[in-house]
């Protein structure tokens, strides 16, 4: 059986709030879980203490176990300090968008155009 360590949405529309959960991977996002690990409430601020909740203990243990954090909770454990950071590599992030590369070349050519002058 493949375990991760996941989100589960609840909460409202346009308010949510997760919990973070240790389930079989076939499993679906808000369904059949095994055990409940935390919480993490997005709508908080970034420095609250309660943004991120986590039974330490119990993610340890299933980390021992073989289960596998997705990408965020993965975030959530390394600012824990219960994993190690891992580098990550989007090569793709500071590339403008097509309507953005077309922007900065009509920008380009009209500070370009004054000087030819």
């Amino acid at each position: 059986m493949s375990m991760k360590i996941r989100l589960a949405r609840g909460g409202s529309k346009k308010r949510p709030f997760y919990a973070i959960v240790a389930a079989d991977s076939r499993m679906p996002r808000d369904g059949r879980f095994i055990e409940k690990l935390g919480t993490y409430n997005p709508l908080l601020a970034k420095d609250s203490e309660d943004r991120v909740k986590l039974n330490v203990e119990r993610v340890q243990y299933w980390l021992g176990q073989g289960a596998q954090a997705t990408d965020r909770v993965a975030r959530f454990l390394e600012a824990a300090g219960l994993t190690e950071k891992k580098a990550r590599n989007n090569p793709k992030a500071a590339v403008p968008g097509k309507a953005m590369a077309e922007r900065a070349k009509k920008k380009a050519a009209r500070s370009a155009a004054p000087a030819e002058e």
